[in-house]
């Protein structure tokens, strides 16, 4: 069995027992969410497309970790004008564990 989500903007193929790193998600580590954009569902040869979504289908999953990416350095400059900027940015993201697809 297997899905397509979307979360954070993105879409994810997934199974369960998956663990992959999304946007930040509120809640603490532990706890069990539910993701209800799901787009596609396929279990055995039956394949479910949503259109955009599939009715009455839910992914739940339990939060892993929560955590900062890497640090990223965005640095402007125009030449001959003066012009500098220097900015960090870290991104916060969300560890998932799947741990069922519902139909």
């Amino acid at each position: 069995m297997l899905a397509v989500i979307k979360t954070g903007g993105k879409q994810y193929i997934i199974k369960p027992g998956d663990r992959l790193k999304v946007e930040k998600i509120e809640g603490e580590v532990g706890d069990v969410i539910e993701i209800n954009e799901v787009l596609l569902v396929k279990k055995d040869e039956d394949i479910k497309i949503g259109k955009p979504l599939v009715e009455g289908a839910k992914v739940k999953a339990s939060i892993v970790e929560q955590g900062k990416g890497p640090k990223i350095i965005v640095f402007k400059k125009k030449a001959k004008k003066g012009y500098k900027r220097k900015k960090g940015h870290r991104q916060l993201y969300t560890t998932i564990e799947i741990k069922e697809i519902l139909i």
